[in-house]
């Protein structure tokens, strides 16, 4: 059993006898050379996976937009200026659905994915989680202001909904066409969204299925009419919708961000027969503090509590230079035991 098969035997809740699984996450640029020159190593992030022996790789499909004049499929300072996640994006004083016509939407056509196809064909005995990153929740918040986003789901609603299905439209056109030149290559749709803070979601769980959940169950349905199973990334604290992800069809659950509230190994358990999950060894103080034999007991742990049906990694895929490579190393050989 090679490890996408035994990562697919997990996600499909097979049992204790499949084994374990780890995915290493993704070491920022600065901690590439830090883990390189601990462990002798050439500066890559493969090397640091083929040291770890990684059973997952992360491809993701955005690099396949390819804009005649080299614009990014989304730009929330399109004519504004914007320094900061609460600035005033481009629709910042759009107050009605004609006020979205003049931006530049951006067009599927555009979209080549044959390199990101060449570089999957490249792992086809790893689990790859692929798909574009489709962070519509995020975008939506660009292209208002943070603030301004909440204000107006109760101002201008219509507005709201409008220009997120409008950002929507591309990612389900766009995945849709992705997948169906992928063919069996990989077995996952991967994409994010945060809609969580350390204490509670962003958004009431209301307005979350008003204005998030159609554009959220419109992408997992590409990912379904693949046959792909459908992991979503979310930090923070998210516990009060996992009903409703596991509802609209998410399968597995990604990072498990433990020092948010709900959202520890022992407080997800009541889930695990409907979610497999990715993640779970926090990022935020554990992994910078601990001592290697702490990190290989907190593995332990958390798949005695959430196993058979985990892959162990960080709370957060981002690995920063404060993290030990002594500790990343401790979780990869926990992971095996």
């Amino acid at each position: 059993m090679n490890a996408r098969q035994r990562v697919l035997d997990i996600f499909n809740h097979g049992g204790a006898g499949t084994g374990s699984a780890m995915w290493t996450g993704h070491p920022n640029d600065a901690t590439v050379p830090i883990f390189a020159k601990a462990w002798g190593i050439e500066p890559t992030r493969e090397a640091i996976f083929n040291y770890l022996n990684d059973d997952c790789r992360w491809i993701s499909a955005d690099g396949g937009y390819h804009h005649p004049e080299g614009r990014p499929a989304f730009d929330p300072s399109w004519n504004v200026k914007r320094d900061t996640l609460s600035a005033a994006g481009c629709f910042a004083e759009a107050e009605t659905v004609s006020d979205l016509d003049g931006y530049p939407w951006p067009d599927p056509s555009y979209c080549d994915f044959t390199d990101v196809y060449a570089e999957i064909d490249k792992f086809q005995d790893k689990m790859v989680f692929t798909g574009l990153w489709s962070p519509f929740f995020h975008l939506i918040a660009d292209f208002f202001g943070m603030e301004n986003y909440f204000i107006k789901m109760y101002d201008c609603p219509d507005v709201v909904l409008a220009a997120t299905e409008r950002i929507t439209d591309f990612y389900v056109e766009a995945n849709d066409k992705f997948f169906a030149g992928l063919g069996d290559r990989a077995d996952v749709m991967f994409f994010g969204n945060d809609f969580g803070t350390q204490r509670d979601l962003f958004i009431s769980p209301d307005n979350f299925r008003k204005f998030v959940l159609p554009s959220f169950k419109r992408l997992i349905a590409v990912g379904k009419k693949y046959n792909k199973k459908i992991m979503l990334h979310s930090c923070g604290s998210i516990y009060r919708i996992i009903p409703d992800l596991i509802d609209a069809g998410v399968d597995i659950l990604h990072p498990i961000q433990a020092q948010a509230a709900g959202m520890s190994a022992q407080e997800l358990r009541q889930y695990k027969n409907d979610l497999a999950f990715v993640g779970g060894i926090d990022a935020q103080t554990f992994f910078v503090n601990a001592t290697p034999e702490q990190i290989k007991d907190e593995v332990h742990r958390v798949r005695d509590i959430l196993g058979p049906s985990i892959v162990i990694s960080p709370s957060h895929e981002e690995i920063l230079p404060n993290v030990p490579a002594e500790n990343v190393l401790a979780m990869a050989q926990a992971a095996r035991d």
